[in-house]
């Protein structure tokens, strides 16, 4: 993790910011399944109530400059602008950028519960009361599913800065549960 591009998206009086940082991070999500990437680490440094126009995608400078190599932001190229691999800061940080999964809609789970347990819907309705589900205010991105076709929300977390960095994988999604990534 000794490199680093950010990607920008534009402004554009036809898309919001929001839905263009969605189109761009469902086309990293393919890159990195179709590289089985587990190398390409991703932040928001503008993060705050939202993601920001701005993605950083970390790596070392041989993988960030395989992916740019690669045709991943084809149609992405007039609403987005890169930088190319720059050398991460001596002086910054870590931190982790992870998943996190919320179970909010009961329905959902009472649902899956029948299906799974062959139980009747009061039964499902006593099992998963309404208080079980929980809300976050943690910035996402609206993906679709490619194998189920289901649009979801993917909640991303930035956790506390560290001054040690930590190695690991990334998920095809360029998020970890532990390995870190440069923070500046």
């Amino acid at each position: 993790m000794d490199h680093y591009v950010d990607i920008d998206v534009q402004p554009d009086p036809e898309f919001p910011a929001a839905q263009l940082m969605n189109a761009l991070y469902a086309k990293l999500h393919r890159a990195l399944v179709l590289n089985n990437s587990t190398l390409i680490g991703v932040s928001f440094p503008n993060v705050d109530k939202h993601l920001g126009a701005r993605m950083r995608l970390h790596g070392s400078e041989d993988v960030l400059q395989s992916l740019l190599t690669s045709d991943w932001l084809a149609g992405m190229r007039d609403h987005a602008t890169l930088t190319p691999p720059i050398r991460v800061p001596e002086t910054s940080k870590y931190c982790v950028v992870r998943r996190v999964q919320v179970k909010s809609s009961t329905d959902r789970l009472r649902r899956r519960l029948m299906r799974r347990h062959n139980v009747d819907e009061t039964e499902a309705l006593k099992r998963i009361p309404d208080e079980v589900a929980r809300t976050t205010n943690l910035p996402f991105v609206q993906l679709r599913s490619t194998s189920t076709g289901q649009s979801f929300k993917l909640f991303i977390e930035h956790g506390p800065i560290q001054s040690q960095a930590t190695e690991g994988d990334f998920s095809t999604y360029g998020l970890s549960q532990g390995a870190t990534i440069p923070w500046f």
